[in-house]
């Protein structure tokens, strides 16, 4: 069965010009309709229910997933994903259902197509994935739906990333805990294997600490503000300065160092509020979450209009972070 992909190679046209002419946009001219509507009836055509749902200005339905396991609460990034997904999907009148990986976690590739197609989903905007979600990295690179993934760079004709450039920000970051205390030893307390960003991050951490001939110690504390607090507790006071994978990772190294009762810089990543509750200013990569999420879903309305797949890269911003900063 011929394909919108089909059609726009045997008229010699872009896939978002046959979604134009299927859309019956106005800028259209006719020669180019004509083109269209020509290999339409030579392919024997048939619109599918994206094609159908944009030729009447209401496009498929987008499933916004969330990395919520079973039994865990919703965080604060989760929480201004989820506001700026919906709010964004309000304003471009898309029809958006919320799913948590947990409520598929049971269900094979199979399953989970049938019943996003029940649900009359035509895109989906995934936050979280990780290289262990198997069957969800299946879906994506089955190309069944069109995709955003939020952190996770997966791009082809159907998917597309949405993040900030990993390892900039985290070069960033470094760069500027070391201008303004020049250290000789780091501590760097990476996030989770099984992360596509932390590969980035730790890279950058490697690459700058490289440049700047500085020794550097890699543990691996898996976002987990305990277990950065304990690896901190025992090995913290041999280093110069601790710089953290991620703002809770950060929290749980300065509640060691302040139990320890000594003093040695820390810089996190994300720029989540409860930053400025950990009693010290400290510095981190500040990204705009619900920026983020909102250009992820106007991302998919861009491929449900027949655009193809790429990576979209947001800015960033280092900043310090303190109690008079989160307080209203």
């Amino acid at each position: 069965m011929a394909g919108i992909k089909d059609v726009a190679r045997e008229a010699g046209v872009a896939v978002s010009t046959v979604s134009k002419v299927l859309n019956n946009y106005p800028n259209v001219s006719k020669e180019t309709k004509d083109k269209v509507n020509k290999a339409i009836k030579k392919l024997d055509f048939m619109p599918n229910a994206v094609a159908a749902a944009l030729s009447s200005k209401q496009p498929g339905r987008v499933a916004i997933l969330i990395n919520q396991m079973a039994n865990a609460s919703i965080d604060e990034v989760d929480m201004q994903y989820l506001s700026g997904a919906i709010l964004k999907a309000r304003e471009k009148k898309l029809d958006v259902i919320t799913l948590f990986f947990s409520m598929l976690g049971d269900k094979s590739l199979k399953e989970i197509t049938a019943y996003l197609k029940s649900q009359n989903v035509e895109a989906l905007v995934i936050f979280g994935l990780s290289k262990d979600d198997k069957v969800i990295l299946k879906l994506v690179e089955s190309g069944e739906f069109k995709t955003v993934c939020v952190d996770a760079p997966l791009v082809s004709g159907n998917t597309s990333c949405v993040w900030v450039d990993q390892y900039e920000a985290q070069k960033d970051v470094a760069e500027a805990l070391y201008k303004m205390n020049k250290p000789k030893k780091i501590l760097y307390l990476s996030g989770k294997d099984n992360s596509f960003v932390c590969e980035k991050r730790l890279k950058a951490v490697k690459d700058f600490c490289k440049k700047k001939k500085l020794t550097l110690k890699v543990e691996q504390a898996d976002f987990s503000e305990k277990k950065a607090r304990e690896i901190v507790l025992k090995i913290g006071a041999d280093y110069d300065a601790v710089i953290c994978a991620s703002d809770l990772c950060a929290i749980g190294a300065m509640m060691a160092l302040t139990k320890m009762d000594i003093f040695r810089p820390v810089c996190g990543f994300d720029g989540i509020s409860l930053m400025g509750y950990a009693g010290r200013q400290m510095t981190t990569v500040k990204q705009d979450f619900t920026e983020i999420a909102k250009t992820a879903v106007e991302e998919a309305e861009r491929l449900l209009l027949g655009e193809e797949g790429r990576e979209v890269i947001l800015p960033h911003e280092v900043v310090r972070i303190e109690y008079l900063d989160v307080i209203h």
